[in-house]
């Protein structure tokens, strides 16, 4: 896949890197060309993207990007105005139903039943599915101790903590066993622990050679999670690739600069003009330079300032991490939401 693509659309290989060329057939998703409006708001700008199978992509962006749109689209809950989408090579229109029976989705939102038990939630899917009462039966019970929650088996969803009930409705999309799993923001609103142990399971399931898309808000689950990384803003692909080719964008590290108390940002801005690339910044309190050079940053800041009189908490000299990338493409924060879509234009609440 590329590293970048621009506003236009048009791809950006990353220097030197051959990409196979790869039909239909070899990739677990393929969407060209995919367009949505609802109203005058237009969710999705003509997407292009490919899935390689066993893959995580992480699809990338604020809240009203599209990402929650193009989920719809490619798990057949909304027809795309323009553009064509093969999901493990059925065309997600014509072919729709037969489509359904070979992926798994989990929205937002822990879709169960409250008050059912997390075996009665897995047994109504798999029959839903077309199992046998038994055989739903010993699916639910499989996947329940696949995802530690065996001791609460029989008791009804309603009293499962926020991450029991992400674990069981991740569950639910696995009863079939799919191929491609589709996970729309699956950790939004967990604690840290239970976002640790989803991003865990995730990876076993991908060890086992599912494909996943995962759409997040959050960097760091893109970074640990994602094979390849597609940023989407205000429904186009502005960015592609590996975590480290999308930071390579960026270019250089950071060095951020914690004055003690009391201490003129302004003169340790003047203090660091020069020593890297563009004017030093002032962000979330701290001084920011984006440097090329590692050996000697360090040594020559500390000396800059001692000379201007600036007194200096802490120093570190980082790489550019995703936020980087997302702030220097969208010119926002990953964090920010975009300008609000009509309400159901995007999924449920925001995409």
């Amino acid at each position: 896949m590329s590293c970048g693509v621009t506003s236009e659309g048009a791809r950006i290989e990353p220097a030197g890197r051959q990409i196979p060329n790869q039909s239909d057939g070899e990739l677990a998703i393929r969407v060209r060309g995919v367009r949505k409006s609802f109203g005058e708001v237009e969710a999705l700008a003509g997407v292009d993207l490919d899935v390689r199978p066993g893959t995580v992509l992480g699809l990338l962006g604020p809240n009203g990007a599209g990402k929650t749109t193009l989920v719809r689209v490619l798990t057949t809950l909304l027809a795309a105005d323009a553009g064509s989408a093969t999901v493990v090579g059925l065309d997600v229109e014509r072919q729709a139903d037969e489509l359904r029976e070979r992926i798994g989705l989990a929205g937002q939102y822990a879709a169960v039943d409250e008050n059912l038990t997390g075996l009665e939630n897995l047994t109504m899917v798999g029959r839903l599915y077309g199992m046998s009462r038994s055989a739903a039966k010993a699916r639910g019970r499989e996947l329940l101790e696949r995802f530690d929650l065996v001791d609460a088996a029989d008791r009804p969803a309603k009293t499962y903590s926020g991450g029991m009930r992400r674990r069981l409705d991740l569950a639910a999309a696995l009863v079939a066993s799919p191929p491609v799993l589709f996970l729309d923001e699956p950790t939004t609103g967990l604690d840290p622990r239970s976002r640790l142990s989803l991003w865990e399971v995730i990876e076993r399931l991908v060890s086992e050679g599912t494909t996943v898309l995962l759409t997040t808000q959050y960097l760091e689950e893109a970074d640990r999670l994602a094979d390849t990384i597609a940023v989407i803003d205000h429904g186009r692909l502005i960015a592609e690739g590996t975590s480290d080719e999308l930071k390579a964008m960026v270019g250089g590290m950071r060095l951020e600069v914690a004055l003690e108390p009391g201490a003129d940002a302004a003169d340790a801005r003047r203090a660091l003009d020069g020593l890297g690339e563009g004017e030093p910044i002032l962000e979330d309190g701290l001084v920011k330079v984006t440097v090329r050079e590692r050996r000697g940053t360090i040594v020559d800041a500390v000396r800059r300032l001692s000379e201007a009189g600036v007194g200096v908490d802490d120093l570190v000299l980082r790489r550019p991490t995703l936020d980087d990338v997302f702030l220097a493409l969208t010119g926002h924060a990953a964090d920010q939401d975009a300008e609000a879509a009509p309400a159901g234009s995007d999924g449920i609440g925001a995409s």
